[in-house]
């Protein structure tokens, strides 16, 4: 069996207001169905590792997590080798319910983005509000930045989480890396 390989081979931006890096390869699995269901929620649960998280959230620990991604969708997070055992772990007890469980692990990209100005990157990129009383750490949104879809969740102060398609990692980076660049604070958020 071969090594994963991420999208951007663990590429970093350091030389800004910013640290812009690639997380390498992630577990994900998305997981559809009804949300209010005992058994998708148990299920999901002893996946991630976490407890259900409430509409617009994301909670983590360690390499394992679960997101609100919509009314009927969850994103649970593992390590990436265990992402195979527990989407068959999801599918064989979810056999009898209406639900969708499919490994998308391959198919993202993962980004982290930190530093005090890490809020202020963020800010130029999507339109969410980010003022910190509105946006706190286990919040989590599913937008766009700048032209393409993409989620977020702050899993500590100072630091943000972004998914997005593999298929537009590299534009990503490069915006990021962008909005991060030496010289560009607008001072938003008073740091």
């Amino acid at each position: 069996m071969s090594d994963p390989v991420s999208a951007l081979k663990n590429a970093s931006f350091a030389a800004g207001i910013a640290e812009i890096s690639e997380m390498g390869a992630v577990g994900m699995i998305t997981l559809r169905g009804d949300l209010g269901d005992k058994t998708l929620q148990k299920a999901a649960v002893a996946a991630a590792g976490v407890n259900m998280p409430d509409q617009r959230h994301c909670l983590t620990q360690g390499a394992g997590g679960m997101a609100w991604m919509s009314p009927d969708e969850l994103l649970i997070m593992c390590a990436y080798g265990d992402a195979p055992a527990k989407l068959a772990d999801l599918q064989s007890k979810l056999s009898k319910s209406h639900a969708l469980a499919v490994n998308v692990s391959d198919a993202r990209a993962v980004f982290k983005v930190s530093g005090p100005r890490a809020r202020e990157v963020m800010a130029k990129l999507a339109p969410v509000d980010l003022a910190p009383q509105q946006f706190t750490p286990g919040m989590f949104r599913r937008t766009r930045i700048a032209q393409v879809p993409a989620a977020f969740w702050m899993p500590s102060e100072d630091v943000f989480h972004v998914v997005c398609f593999r298929s537009v990692a590299q534009y990503v980076f490069d915006v990021l890396s962008v909005a991060a660049q030496a010289g560009s604070e607008v001072g938003a958020f008073g740091s």
